[in-house]
């Protein structure tokens, strides 16, 4: 994925930006990013913030902030408060 592409999902999911540049999500919400790079994959999970610098990306955690190569993202998951609820069919 693109910058681009990475700032207009965190945007549909409320995200905004601080006096830093970091994009926050509203409370209740977070990020998962998928990563792959070689054959190998990675996700991280339970993203707060992300922060763009030049081609890296730096999503910050309550844990941890890992820094990674924008172009590796090949899916963003948007959960919480700026997702869509879930629907249930009717009897459950």
């Amino acid at each position: 994925m693109t910058r681009e592409q990475i700032e207009a999902i965190l945007k549909t999911s409320q995200g905004k930006q601080d006096k830093e540049g970091a994009y926050g999500l509203p409370e209740g919400s977070s990020v998962s990013l998928h990563i792959a790079h070689d054959g190998a994959t990675l996700s991280c999970q339970k993203v707060d913030s992300i922060r763009f610098e030049g081609e890296l990306l730096y999503a910050k955690s309550a844990k941890q902030t890992v820094a990674l190569v924008t172009s590796d993202v090949f899916a963003v998951v948007l959960e919480g408060a700026g997702s869509a609820p879930a629907r249930r069919p009717a009897g459950f």
